[in-house]
């Protein structure tokens, strides 16, 4: 599947910044991952760090699927509003989601420490009512956070535009939030490796035939190769369609655009995140070399050329919207894309075993915060694969 088109920001800002081979002999390992965009790489850290023996293979150049398209804006907001999350699955289970992505964002800057990535930084969200009818369930959202341990402020509509300098009726401020550029996050993280040891990291390695038994999997190559392995991890994302007859994920086309460079900073008040409720909703970010990035205007995804001859038209369209919001600003892009990801039936994503699969796991991180989930799917296979119990599986489970 062609999961993205245009100009992604992260692609062009870094080109390739590492390499990788090409599977070109057989393989036996204890653990295949297919996948190596942001989901892959990190499962991947978990094992190597876990002492796991594993090997990653992905289709494409690495990090050019949904990775480079990804605005990378962390959240521990899902799509699924928390109280109407606790309405559909109970508060104690809504509160661990929630809390859940909100550890992941504190993990992810430790992780990025390490490398010393510079497109990491921490900031504060604001979630505001594009619409005076939002104002109450948008109370109820605040409060579901308050009570779920979560540092939050209510603004009204004239502390709103006071402080933040743009319309709306009513606006959650999160002091939790981060932003990243996912992509060279990826390329970094599928660096790591302990001393001494091979990466195991192969692109354009497209998988033609996978088999699943009680003891392994055996997997076929398009070059003809085979790949053993005790046990396989899809981190396939949205190409998961191709691999399970469960009716999952609604696939979806987003639009970002990236303007100019700016010469001065600050944007707006501390640079929040910013999104709204309106459906669909837009967002907004920052970049560390001055520029602004705009995001939304979704559509239901049928095929790559319907949702890629959109793309001028939807540049003009956000580029419309940031500048209505922001008049000052005077927004003028220069990179603008459309990237195909997916949403499910509880905002929730898919983690952990699929029955009709033996020894075959999945981490997919579904949704608009898909990179925290992504970290929460590493750390429940890494535990499941090391024969520990996660109480956080049922969560995110097939069955549920």
């Amino acid at each position: 599947m062609n999961l993205k088109s245009g100009y992604p920001f992260w692609l062009v800002k870094n080109g390739l910044p590492f390499t990788f081979p090409k599977l070109d002999h057989d393989v036996e390992t204890d653990v295949v991952i297919i996948g190596a965009g942001i989901s892959g790489a990190l499962v991947r850290y978990y094992l190597v760090n876990a002492g796991i023996q594993c090997t990653t293979i992905d289709a494409r150049t690495i990090g050019l699927g949904s990775t480079s398209a990804s605005t990378a804006l962390l959240q521990y907001e899902i799509d699924v509003p928390l109280y109407k999350l606790t309405e559909m699955i109970g508060k104690e289970n809504a509160q661990r989601a929630y809390q859940l992505c909100g550890e992941a964002i504190d993990t992810l800057e430790e992780i990025t420490k390490g490398f010393k990535l510079d497109g990491f930084k921490k900031r504060k969200s604001l979630y505001y009512a594009t619409y005076k009818k939002d104002v109450s369930w948008l109370k109820k959202e605040y409060e579901a956070r308050k009570e779920a341990g979560f540092k939050v402020r209510w603004l009204n509509e004239d502390e709103l535009e006071d402080q933040y300098g743009f319309k709306g009726y009513g606006a959650i401020v999160s002091s939790k939030a981060a932003e990243v550029d996912a992509y060279m996050l990826t390329h970094c993280l599928l660096q790591h490796q302990k001393k001494g040891k091979d990466l195991n990291v192969f692109d354009r390695t497209p998988v033609t035939d996978i088999k699943h038994n009680k003891n392994g999997v055996v997997l076929k190559t398009e070059s003809g190769h085979t790949i053993k392995a005790n046990k396989l991890i899809y981190a396939t994302g949205y190409e998961v369609v191709n691999f399970i007859d469960k009716d999952i994920v609604n696939l979806l086309s987003t639009y970002a655009v990236v303007s100019e460079q700016y010469n001065d900073r600050p944007f707006w008040k501390d640079e929040v995140l910013i999104w709204n409720t309106a459906d669909p909703y837009l967002y907004v970010r920052t970049t560390p070399d001055n520029r602004v990035l705009v995001g939304g205007r979704d559509e239901d995804f049928s095929n790559p050329a319907k949702r890629d001859k959109l793309i001028n038209r939807k540049t003009k369209q956000l580029t419309n919207d940031i500048n209505k919001m922001f008049p000052n600003l005077n927004f003028k892009p220069e990179f603008s894309w459309t990237g195909t990801f997916g949403s499910t039936k509880d905002g929730l994503p898919y983690i952990g075993p699929y029955k009709k699969l033996p020894n075959g796991y999945f981490s997919l991180g579904f949704g608009g915060n898909g990179i925290t989930f992504s970290v929460v799917g590493a750390q429940i296979l890494c535990d499941l694969l090391q024969g520990k119990n996660n109480n956080d599986l049922s969560l995110f489970s097939f069955d549920r």
